[in-house]
């Protein structure tokens, strides 16, 4: 009879009078083993368990990145935009921000994030493209099937990256990397980088230096092998920026004490490490020697939910930005129920002209995924917080606090509380087909709007 527990990694064999017990402990690297003897073998009665031994059997843990992602699948839309520079995002004159970009962008310095104005100036052959996410969403399922297809053990991170466990197949990892790499450019036609290691921290970073690596102005498409016992020697030389946990402050501080590669941190005393930065101390010194002993996580659990837009240009009128916040109010709702959740705690998010930005919150008596209820609570904080006239440069609304909803309050005023929840799965239904703009409220309309 054999058994396979994927969550503890355990696999237990019986063969008539003999019995092995195999076992993957997570996150250690290790196998172990316990082996029992028939009697006459040992000579004594009964059955003895004779040794648990342990032998080190590493890990094999990919990192996929999808190259410039967005770049990448508006290149499928239309093929011309090939090697050319070119930005995902909105348009500089209204304030857009680049979202992704080409690698021939980047050689001008264009870098995602980046305001798209700016993104103009250095590079004034730049191509502005705005964004389908319809089609990213399509094409990270895509991608992520062929990932699942190799394994179960995937923890995916972003629409265009995830880690892969896939200790338990037989390739290599570096065998096992291409023939991913291969589906996902043969099937799909995306580019996409991985790195192979024993960890997931030494994976990520393998990925980085092997995509840094390629200089071309098309995507790396790139795969980086660290083999078992080496991780220390390859990140030794490295900044000590590149490694996890270490922000621009640590690095400063880190810089401060002579530290500028992960090997000179590696080499550092630990005791005094942790006397400077405490438990992070501990953990930078593991990390600097490449010891990560976190599993690949198959589940994540969603914190909040929210929706901010930033304005072309700043917005003072009062009736516009409580527009606005109804329109965020109705997609963050949308996405709860989408989700099957229900939130207690509301927030509302501002930023002035100069950049400063504030967070109000508001807790309700009961989880919600209602628009009405989302929003009457995010006026409220609007309310307690804008001065009148003053002008906004973002505006936002969220959700957290998970619970199960409990509908106690109308959609529209008052009102039975299935008839409230019919209505809304009917304005949902109307707005996914034909989209956001499908039903509105009369409020939601612009001055001298009649359509």
């Amino acid at each position: 009879m054999t058994r396979f527990y994927r969550k503890t990694m355990q696999l237990s064999i019986r063969v008539g009078d003999w019995g092995w017990v195999f076992g993957w402990r997570a996150g250690l690297g290790v196998l172990y083993w316990r082996s029992q003897v028939p009697p006459e073998v040992m000579g004594i009665p009964g059955w003895v368990q004779l040794a648990e031994r342990t032998v080190v059997m590493h890990r094999k843990i990919l990192h996929l990145d999808l190259d410039a992602f967005f770049c990448a699948v508006e290149e499928l839309r239309d093929p011309s935009l090939g090697g050319k520079p070119f930005a995902v995002g909105g348009r500089p004159d209204q304030r857009g921000v680049v979202a992704s970009c080409s690698y021939a962008a980047r050689r001008f310095g264009v870098r995602s994030a980046m305001a798209m104005a700016k993104a103009v100036r250095l590079c004034p052959e730049l191509v502005v493209v705005s964004s389908h996410f319809g089609d990213y969403r399509d094409a990270s399922r895509q991608a992520m099937t062929r990932v699942h297809n190799m394994t179960p053990l995937v923890e995916q991170i972003s629409i265009d990256e995830a880690f892969l466990d896939v200790s338990d197949l037989p390739e290599s990892g570096e065998a096992l990397a291409r023939r991913l790499q291969k589906a996902v450019n043969d099937e799909l036609g995306l580019p996409c980088s991985l790195g192979v290691a024993t960890n997931k921290l030494v994976a990520k970073i393998a990925n980085n230096v092997g995509k840094s690596s390629v200089e071309t102005d098309m995507p790396p498409n790139s795969i980086k092998v660290v083999p078992p016992g080496q991780e220390a020697v390859f990140l030794a030389p490295l900044p000590v920026r590149e490694l996890w946990g270490v922000g621009p402050k640590t690095a400063e501080r880190l810089e401060g004490i002579g530290i500028h590669t992960i090997g000179e941190l590696a080499r550092w005393p630990q005791a005094d490490l942790v006397e400077r930065f405490g438990k992070h101390g501990h953990d930078l010194a593991r990390r600097a020697g490449g010891i990560d002993d976190r599993p690949v996580e198959t589940g994540y659990e969603i914190k909040s939910i929210s929706h901010e837009i930033t304005f072309a240009t700043d917005v003072s009128d009062g009736t516009a930005l409580r527009r606005t916040l109804r329109q965020l109010s109705e997609r963050v709702g949308r996405r709860l129920r989408r989700k099957g959740l229900g939130g207690i705690t509301v927030k509302m998010k501002l930023r002035w002209a100069d950049f400063t930005t504030l967070t109000r919150q508001a807790t309700l008596d009961h989880a919600t995924d209602l628009d009405s209820e989302i929003c009457a609570a995010a006026e409220q904080l609007f309310d307690k917080t804008w001065p009148r006239g003053k002008k906004v440069r973002l505006l936002g609304v969220g959700v957290s606090r998970f619970a199960v909803c409990a509908y106690q309050l109308a959609l529209w005023g008052d009102g039975d509380t299935e008839h409230d929840r019919r209505l809304q799965k009917t304005l949902d239904s109307l707005r996914e087909r034909f989209g956001d703009e499908a039903v509105r409220r009369g409020s939601q309309l612009k001055p001298g709007n009649t359509d």
